[in-house]
């Protein structure tokens, strides 16, 4: 049975759907698949935390400025336009991962791959928010926003092969150049699409920078707070999660497969969650309540004795809270600017936040040796939400609000 909010779609809004969705899924895969090879980076090519941690800020921070970008060509010269070249470029420069022989050059691979990582999201929640109703918008981003769940468990799998079935040497790159081919297909795919109405009738002449003065700098300011403190306690788990459990619980590869299943899983259905609560109960609310459950999780962890069935059952609720807080950031995002802004805004504040959070895994990483993988992710956590918490009740509801651009306001 087809949800609400799908019905409500034409078929080229349905295929605009899908094309987002897949972009959503291919970026994580391919992004988080650095995650799941780590191990094996660690050992093979002797690794420092820091040096690993640095291999993982390198995408998130490029990834602002891919994402700033790509969202000032989107509100010049269209979405389509520039998910096209984001998706390309993705494709590209994730390959460049699978082939670099050195830490330096897959250094600069992933810093490369970031920068298409950043304009593929951003653009592709505008895009994506432009064709759906006010009433159903957060569900319809929040669940195109949900292929990154897709794409993380589908990271798992193909690591999870490619790490058991060939020498970790190979297998490795392997798991890397796999995903370039879902890429391609999806460029082929968005060739077929037409332009949101939304950008098709707005007026094109106004300056990103507007987004930094008034009346939109308050919410850029805020916004790019907010998408701080998201970034920051995802990553912390994302980034260093896999390894954690192999380092500290002594997992194998295969096994910890297990139990990122149950992780992955839970974020999920944290997207599902937080889009439908962003249309029923409001995006803040939302967001509050979904910072505080991670809170409350990390800490609960932190102070348990962690058995391999309490590891397991607490890995649910742990990936539930970390994405359901995404299910809702996007329509909010769009929403706060308007047309001629939306891409720009967007992609500024998602993206700032997320190169903010780029510190992430390098702090982890460097503070690891001393407090341990675990004690260090639960720390960043809760001073992460915390964050969001205080961020989210300065924002203003924009629950059903109608996009506009600025001549109709």
């Amino acid at each position: 049975m087809q949800p609400i909010w799908y019905r409500t779609l034409s078929n080229d809004n349905r295929r605009s759907f899908w094309t987002v969705f897949s972009g959503f899924t291919v970026d994580s895969l391919d992004v988080q698949l650095y995650a799941f090879i780590l191990p094996v980076l660690l050992t093979l090519w002797g690794l420092s935390h820091s040096e690993a941690g640095l291999l993982g800020a390198a995408t998130l921070t490029s990834s602002a400025i891919g994402g700033w970008l790509a969202g000032i060509l989107a509100d010049r010269y269209g979405r389509l336009k520039v998910l096209k070249l984001t998706i390309l470029w993705f494709a590209i420069s994730t390959c460049l991962c699978g082939l670099a022989a050195n830490f330096d050059q897959l250094l600069i691979a992933r810093t490369l791959q970031g920068i298409g990582f950043g304009g593929e999201l951003a653009v592709g929640a505008v895009f994506i928010a432009e064709v759906a109703n006010p009433q159903v918008r957060g569900r319809m981003v929040g669940m195109a926003q949900s292929g990154w769940a897709v794409g993380w468990g589908l990271a798992a799998i193909i690591s999870g092969f490619g790490l058991t079935l060939l020498p970790p040497a190979l297998g490795w790159r392997v798991t890397f150049i796999v995903g370039v081919v879902p890429a391609i297909l999806i460029f082929i795919y968005r060739l077929r699409l037409k332009e949101s109405k939304a950008f098709i009738s707005s007026n094109r002449q106004l300056s990103w920078r507007a987004i930094l003065t008034a009346p939109y700098l308050k919410s850029t300011v805020l916004a790019s707070l907010l998408a701080a403190g998201m970034h920051s306690g995802y990553w912390a788990i994302a980034t260093w999660w896999p390894a954690m459990l192999m380092s500290e619980h002594g997992l194998s590869t295969l096994d910890s497969r297990l139990y990122l299943a149950v992780l992955v899983s839970g974020s999920f259905f944290g997207y599902v969650a937080g889009s439908w609560l962003g249309d029923s109960v409001g995006r803040r609310a939302t967001l509050i309540t979904f910072a505080l459950g991670g809170i409350c999780t990390a800490l609960i962890y932190s102070s348990l004795t962690v058995s391999s069935t309490t590891l397991l059952l607490i890995s649910f609720p742990l990936g539930f809270v970390a994405t359901g807080m995404f299910g809702v950031i996007g329509s909010l995002l769009t929403e706060l600017f308007p047309t001629e802004l939306r891409a720009s805004g967007l992609g500024f504040c998602y993206n700032v936040g997320r190169g903010i959070a780029g510190l992430a895994p390098a702090v982890i990483g460097a503070t690891a040796d001393r407090m341990g993988i675990t004690n260090a992710i639960v720390t960043y956590v809760v001073c992460a939400y915390t964050l969001v918490v205080l961020v989210a009740i300065l924002l203003p509801e924009t629950r059903g609000l109608t996009l506009k651009g600025i001549s109709e306001k």
